[in-house]
């Protein structure tokens, strides 16, 4: 079979037997996880936001390039979960959005797309890795552009990238140290090349059904990767940074544009924020550019700004200005309380009554609180302190964008801070923010519940956003957090041999602890936590741990660190038997 060209009944019947085979071989991708932790989730996180593409795909009667285009862009970015699934979305946009107005696509176009692809993946991530599915996407449009001069049949071209494809994920492992010590590949870029597979089987007229129960182990390509063992363990969570706050003047302003950016042009005006200020939001469209910067000259931004068009909504905040004193514990608890109380009575007039005269609409106030984090207890907790929605999830279950921007919708408050708590959820939350038009979304990079709680304390109702930001930002750095789980395979990390069933204390810096007993590696790893700086131990005990038993580790943890105080809470998490942090 041969193809020249391939039109858009050929992209929609590829997209669809691709996200059908990526889904088909999710707990295979899942098992690539370098943490042997019961959660990995690649697969799964990289399904849910494909899968939300091919939904809306699929409701398109007439496909044309530009239907198809919205569908695939529009579903993937808001269905994207987890730092995977939101590169992967990222890949589809710039893939897109080359082949809008387009009636067919030959090899050229399709090489211009994977171009356009690459190009947005690596810009929506902060620090890119090498050795991830960045390297992947990198490798097959570098073989696609080395092809398209000679090559115009598009079944040939894509079996060739396709195989170009597998060689660069086998050599991931190099690039990587954690994924050859564990002896496995990349859990995303293995991801990207099951869509790849799936997607050629598309474009060939045949049909992958959604199976069922899930193969342990895919089929491969031309005999690759077959040292890679049955059951592995490898990475897609690239660990996305978020740069602190350190320029003195927030700055934000809309450029109404003279005509439509290029992306170069889109490229070289970030390049440039970056030189000047750091937590740079920088979102374009045909008609304007919405831009927030932190810098210590704002007036150079506005200048560079002028020169693409007219500027409007000008607002620049100095965050250097003295903050007010901060409200004492007894005012936090009363905020928290009329937060609460507020978010009950709003939850009660929108709830629909058949006899009921429809309730006035609640004032829109000006602070909202979103968390992610799983466990009833947790939750209450997290409540209790001024949150205003909680979404359940977190390494188990990353959120989409989609479900950070429907929690958004259900806080009534004109400034949205949300806690990811998790460094997975992080990149989606950002793209929330980007999208989200009638509220402003302040992400705050908590990695962890501890920190999440940290920051909400740090909160005060009469300093600006910018300084709340900074205040939180800076009450985030003091904590260190930890978790205690169990392994589910055996593996190498860090130098550390791990078997199936073995206790592990991770910190922020990776597992630090292996054991064989929950009380001990979780001493164990509080006593690896500890400074002479610290001051405070907090446990927030599982939904596998009892009350008796958390109460007997903490008595051991007084008596141990006697110099700091210890406390205990329930958490009600499932997987992780406890929850640490140190302060």
């Amino acid at each position: 079979m041969s193809l020249t060209s391939v039109n858009a009944e050929n992209i929609r019947a590829a997209f669809i037997a691709g996200a059908h085979n990526l889904s088909n071989n999710k707990e295979y991708i899942n098992e690539l996880n370098v943490f042997p932790v019961p959660d990995g989730d690649t697969g799964t996180n990289m399904t849910l936001t494909i899968m939300s593409a091919a939904s809306e795909i699929e409701a398109v009667a007439n496909p044309t390039m530009d239907l198809l285009s919205k569908a695939i862009s529009g579903g993937s970015l808001r269905g994207a979960r987890g730092n995977s699934g939101v590169i992967l979305s990222q890949l589809f946009r710039g893939f897109c959005r080359d082949i809008k107005g387009k009636e067919t696509l030959d090899v050229n176009d399709l090489t211009a797309a994977f171009a356009r692809a690459v190009e947005t993946a690596y810009k929506a991530v902060m620090k890119p890795k090498e050795g991830t599915i960045l390297t992947v996407a990198k490798g097959i449009y570098d073989k696609a552009a080395e092809l398209c001069d000679y090559e115009d049949d598009v079944i040939s071209f894509s079996e060739q990238i396709i195989e170009h494809g597998d060689n660069v994920l086998a050599h991931t492992p190099e690039l990587l140290p954690v994924l050859k010590e564990a002896g496995v590949v990349d859990s995303g870029g293995q991801g990207l090349m099951e869509f790849l597979r799936g997607a050629l089987a598309g474009l060939k007229g045949e049909t992958i059904e959604l199976a069922e129960g899930i193969p342990s182990q895919p089929a491969r390509g031309a005999g690759l990767l077959e040292e890679i063992p049955k059951k592995p363990s490898g990475s897609g969570n690239d660990n996305i940074s978020t740069a602190d706050i350190k320029f003195g003047y927030c700055t934000e302003f809309i450029i109404l544009l003279d005509k439509e950016l290029t992306d170069k042009q889109v490229s070289e005006f970030k390049a440039y924020l970056t030189s000047i200020g750091d937590s740079i939001v920088c979102v374009a469209d045909e008609e304007l550019v919405k831009v927030h910067v932190h810098t210590n000259h704002p007036g150079l931004a506005f200048e560079k700004a002028l020169t693409y068009g007219g500027l409007t909504r000008m607002k620049i905040d100095n965050m250097r200005e003295e903050h007010s004193e901060r409200v004492s514990m007894e005012e936090e608890k009363r905020r928290a309380e009329e937060q609460e109380a507020a978010f009950q009575e709003m939850k009660y007039r929108n709830k629909p009554a058949a006899e009921e005269t429809p309730a006035e609409p609640v004032e829109l106030k000006k602070y909202g609180f979103i968390a992610v984090s799983v466990g009833d207890a947790m939750e209450e907790t997290e409540k209790s302190l001024g949150i205003d929605y909680v979404i359940s999830g977190g390494q188990t279950m990353n959120p989409s964008t989609e479900d950070i921007l429907s929690a958004v919708e259900k806080v009534n408050a004109e400034n949205v801070f949300v806690f990811p708590n998790n460094k997975n959820i992080i990149l989606a939350a950002n793209q929330a923010a980007a999208i989200c038009e009638d509220k402003k979304i302040h992400v705050i990079p908590t990695k962890s519940v501890p920190q999440g709680i940290s920051a909400v304390l740090s909160f005060a109702e009469d300093m600006s956003p910018e300084e709340n930001i900074e205040a939180m930002t800076e009450a985030i750095s003091a904590v260190k957090s930890g978790e205690v789980t169990y392994a589910v395979r055996d593996t190498s990390v860090d130098g550390k041999e791990i078997k199936n069933g073995d206790i592990m204390g991770i910190s922020d810096k990776g597992i630090d602890v292996v054991g064989t007993s929950v009380d001990e590696v979780t001493t164990s790893l509080i006593e690896g936590m500890v400074d002479e700086d610290s001051g405070l131990i907090t446990l927030y005990y599982g939904s596998d741990v009892s009350k008796e038993d958390a109460e007997k580790l903490c008595d051991a943890l007084t008596e141990k660190f006697d110099e700091l105080e210890v406390e205990l809470h329930e958490g009600g998490q499932p997987i992780y038997y406890y929850i640490v942090s140190v302060e």
